[in-house]
């Protein structure tokens, strides 16, 4: 009966491979994940359809981006399988483990305890050739295949979070920019009944709400006003008339009536495909944070604060651009016949470049998101007495912090950054339509070709550019790069 017994425990690994597992359990699983597959891949089809048939080509883009993510999720799913055999083969010794630690190692009989709560589960990670490998040399596994396993899922549940994220955060501000759409329609209903009297400066709403007189102090209280600004009333219909037209008169000054609101949201939504992506060094920064997970430094409670500091710092910038378009206007003049014209420059932004600003936010929501992933994926994973949790008094403010990220960012930081970016010096590609944009890349193409060709005819001589291929040059400029000179 014993070596009955015995011969049956033997038995159990081998009853656990594939050449002894019943073909209908086999065709079932895989017929259910094929399935789950198709399934998902026929509704990003369907999605991209709608999206093409809308003529949102913008989104449409941000859908392939997201296509690009999971093909890349993808790959490194297969790299880990592929590689987990080496990995467990890579031996180092037991002292090396004894270093930067997220939990202190338990003694035999902590552990056996734990091993029994959790169903012997982490029995799987001691057994099996790979890390008697390993035992037989004195050492260890580089990696366990419970930490292997664990690892794959982690880096999964992080970049949907992230795509989920971005999308709540791009739909939720969205909403926020379509209330402005009345203000527009309003404008434009009333456009060409302004009057050309003369008005003194401080008469005007926008002066009288972002300028705070001229000074150091003044200075100062300019930025704290613009720092409370971006938690209520964040853009005004004053902010909106006066930046429209500030846009209008430097960019389309012979089209009065030209739709700031739809070329904005395009714009937007452009924008929205380069913060759905990961980008490489965005995966650094994971790698360092998990690096830094050291048992007793509580890492995760500190840099959960990163994106809610540089969050408010670029909610107050951004405020402070308004402010700094009013006091330029309040500076040098006294009194303006007709409408208030604010004047956009990009040194009004950080380095100079509005496109800062974009990188923060997409830094910001990743880490957000990374925040909220790690917590969710060690909940599930550990439990929420794990120590790798962290204590419960640092736990509820990580929490807090990333729903008010969350929230802010949606409904002041991205419609800020959707409107106060235009007042750059530069306006952007999606100030045209398609077919315009399409158009015009193609006549500037070919009277590049035809420069070129004039230029090896005439033997290397020098002609200056007709003021028509000028303007083709820099309109293909605006469309082939990110922004262009004003015309």
């Amino acid at each position: 009966m014993e070596g009955g017994a015995g011969g049956e425990t033997d038995a159990m690994p081998e009853a656990d491979a594939l050449e002894f597992t019943p073909t209908w359990i086999v065709a079932g699983v895989c017929s259910l994940i094929v399935l789950i597959s198709l399934a998902a891949e026929r509704c990003l089809h369907y999605i991209g359809k709608t999206l093409k048939r809308k003529n949102q080509k913008a989104l449409f883009e941000a859908l392939l981006k997201v296509k690009e993510e999971l093909m890349l999720l993808g790959f490194i799913s297969l790299l880990l399988t592929v590689s987990q055999g080496v990995i467990q083969k890579t031996c180092i010794p037991p002292s090396w483990t004894n270093y930067m630690l997220p939990c202190k190692k338990m003694d035999a009989h902590t552990v056996t305890a734990e091993v029994i709560a959790l169903g012997g589960r982490r029995l799987l990670s001691e057994s099996g050739p790979r890390s008697e490998h390993c035992q037989n040399k004195g050492k260890v596994p580089l990696l366990s295949p419970e930490a292997l396993h664990q690892l794959h899922i982690f880096i999964f549940v992080l970049a949907i979070t992230h795509v989920i994220f971005s999308a709540v955060t791009m739909f939720l501000g969205g909403e926020k920019i379509r209330q402005w759409k009345r203000w527009e329609d309003e404008i434009e209903k009333n456009a060409g009944n302004g009057s050309k009297k003369l008005t003194h400066v401080q008469q005007f709403e926008f002066i009288r709400e972002r300028f705070n007189g001229v000074g150091k102090e003044s200075m100062i209280l300019s930025w704290m006003h613009s720092f409370a600004k971006q938690f209520y009333a964040s853009v005004t219909k004053s902010d909106y008339t006066t930046m429209r037209l500030g846009f209008i008169m430097t960019h389309c000054r012979g089209n009065p009536k030209f739709d700031f609101h739809r070329y904005m949201v395009r714009a937007l939504e452009a924008d929205f495909k380069k913060v759905v992506g990961i980008r490489w060094y965005l995966w650094i920064f994971v790698v360092i944070f998990m690096l830094l997970n050291v048992n007793g430094l509580h890492t995760y409670f500190w840099i959960s604060f990163i994106p809610l500091i540089l969050l408010l710092a670029v909610g107050t910038k951004l405020e402070h651009v308004i402010a700094q378009l009013a006091h330029e206007v309040a500076e040098k003049h006294s009194a303006i016949e007709g409408d208030l014209v604010v004047n956009p420059s990009d040194e009004h932004f950080w380095c100079a470049r509005p496109r800062v600003i974009l990188y923060l936010i997409h830094f910001i929501l990743f880490q957000n998101a990374f925040e909220i992933a790690l917590f969710f994926w060690m909940l599930t994973t550990y439990g929420f007495n794990s120590c790798i949790m962290d204590h419960v008094p640092l736990i509820v403010p990580r929490l807090v912090i990333g729903v008010v990220i969350q929230l802010l960012c949606s409904y002041s930081t991205l419609p800020l950054y959707a409107i106060v970016t235009q007042m750059g010096t530069f306006f952007k590609k999606e100030i045209f339509d398609e077919h315009v944009q399409q158009g015009l890349v193609g006549w500037a193409q070919k009277a590049k070709r035809r420069t070129e060709s004039t230029k090896d005819g005439a033997g290397g001589g020098t002609h200056g550019p007709s003021s028509g291929l000028e303007m083709l040059r820099r309109a293909a400029a605006a469309i082939q790069g990110s922004r262009a000179p004003p015309r």
